[in-house]
Parts: C-alpha cells; structure tokens; sequence
C-alpha cells in the first residue's frame, strides 16, 4: 500500500518575507556599510570608552574609576589645552565659512577663467595637513620665500615669525580646511534658484537686499552645518600644531596632551579619557549649533505660516 507523503510547504524567498512585513528590500544594501561603521567606529570607541575609566598607572588595578579624567582637569597644563584648541579650531572655521560665502556667490556665475580657478582653489584639500606644513614651513619659515621677499621690498628688516607658533598653525588649518568649507557652501549655494533673485531685482532690490533679504536666509542653515564640519577638522588638529606649531607652548591642543598620555608615557587610560574629552567637547558645540540651526529654521517656517 503506497502512503502519499504531505506536500512540503514552499519557504518564500527573503525579499517577499521583507516585502510581507512591510521591509523596503533596499535597505539590505545599507547593512554592509552598518557592519563597517560597528567595526571601524562603535567597537574602538566603545573600547576606549571603557578603557578611560580604568585605574589611572600607579593604582591599585580593577573596577571603575575617574582617576584619568580627575587627573586632566586637575593639571592646569593639561586643562589649558581646551582653551588652546577652541582658540584655534573656532576662528579657523569661521574665517573658511566666512571667506567661502563671497567666492561662492561670485563663482556661480561663468566667467573666463573660472575652472582655473576653481582648481586653484580645490587643490590644497588634496595635499593633506603634513604637506601643507611642509610648505608653510619652506614658504613663510623664517628663511622661506615670503620673508625673503619682505626683505628685498624693503618691508621687513628681520624675519617676520609666522612658523613655530599661533600664526603658523592657524595658516595651516585655513589652507587645508577652505577647500572643504568652499565646496560645502557651494553646493548649499547652488540649490537656491536663481529665479528668487531675479523676482526681488525686477521689484527694485539691488544686490546687497537680495543678499542680505533672499540668499543669506536661505543660505544660513548650510553655512551652519559647515562651520560644524569645519570645525570637526580644526578642532582635531594634530600634525600642523607638532610641525608648525608650538607643542609646549601656545598649541598645546588636547590632541597633544592624548598623543603624549598614550604614546609617550603609555598611560593609555588618560589618553584614551583625553580623547573622550575631546569628543565630548566637540559634541557639546554641534549640538548647540545644530539646536540653534533647528530653532532658525523652525521660526522661520513657522513665521511663514
């Protein structure tokens, strides 16, 4: 007697379970850069997190402690490096977001020679922070270039110092940082059609009003999330502040003082609380921009309706 066997009950594919539940399949293609972000990112910041609040070197081992923080906030060395970096990573943020709004609103149009142009000013981003200390070295150096021509125009009977201190850093991080913050605000400066100033020029504004009235609002929320990028980049200045910079003195940038916990003294628990602080200070000025940039735009709409 032959028994007939049940039918074997057919698994859907994984794209119509996905599409049963309501799962746009396209968000599978997000999973491989998830991984990379958990891998690269979350572990190692995790892991330094935790790391920063072991026992500072010299106590006794095991638990949880704030001897490393306790110890940077103690040392009035170590505490004056966030004055150091915010009085580096604020101003150079906002000469390059500042600087980049002219050029940008004048690059829109064409004009002869504007390619060149632009590749003059994009290139710098492709030199990297060592290079371009290396040619603020050679270029404004004591013997560079710009000294030397000082001297041959009479301008300038000594060297004027703009290495190995404040200024040279400062440089640095303008030359390196305004490709970055121009191609930002160009982009934010390009998705404001041309016809909004075309309509207030027909009804009498000239070119300041349209600016000041049109553009500029619509501009302001970009230029914000620019300043937050840029000053990202300024804010973890690390190679220009050694090389052009004064490391114990007036550069001394947070930066530093983990590179020195971690790798000179191999105290890894403060360098690794050092750069939490770091992190935690960076944070603290995005979110207040971002909330100020929020609260802009919010009044702004709601003033429209």
């Amino acid at each position: 007697m032959t028994v007939a066997l049940p039918p074997t009950a057919h698994r859907p594919a994984l794209r119509h379970r996905l599409a049963e539940r309501g799962v746009d399949r396209t968000l599978l293609l997000v999973l491989p850069g998830a991984l990379a972000v958990v891998a690269l990112f979350c572990y190692p910041f995790l892991y330094g997190l935790q790391l920063s609040f072991q026992p500072t070197s010299g106590a006794t081992q095991g638990g949880f402690s704030f001897g490393a923080y306790h110890a940077f906030f103690s040392e009035p060395f170590a505490r004056k490096s966030i004055w150091q970096t915010f009085s580096l990573a604020v101003p150079a943020s906002l000469i390059n977001v500042g600087v980049s709004v002219p050029i940008s609103y004048r690059m829109r149009r064409d004009f002869r020679g504007k390619r060149l142009l632009l590749a003059l000013l994009v290139v710098p981003i492709t030199l990297g922070t060592v290079l371009t200390a290396e040619g603020i070295l050679e270029f404004y150096g004591p013997a560079g270039w710009f000294n030397h021509t000082l001297n041959l125009l009479g301008l300038a009977s000594s060297p004027v110092q703009l290495t190995m201190n404040y200024t040279g850093v400062l440089l640095s991080l303008i030359i390196s940082g305004f490709p970055f913050a121009y191609l930002l605000t160009h982009s934010y400066l390009s998705g404001i059609h041309p016809s909004l100033e075309k309509a207030a020029s027909t009804l009498g504004a000239d070119w300041w009003q349209r600016f000041r009235h049109i553009t500029f609002p619509l501009l302001l929320p970009g230029l914000m999330t620019t300043f937050c990028l840029s000053f990202v980049m300024a804010f973890a200045v690390f190679p220009s502040a050694m090389m052009v910079g004064d490391p114990d003195g007036k550069t001394h940038v947070i930066s530093i003082e983990a590179y020195e916990a971690a790798l000179e003294h191999f105290d890894y628990a403060q360098g690794c609380a050092d750069a939490m602080i770091m992190t935690v200070l960076m944070l603290v000025v995005i979110v207040a921009v971002t909330t100020l940039r929020s609260r802009l735009y919010s009044g702004s709409t709601g003033g429209k309706g």
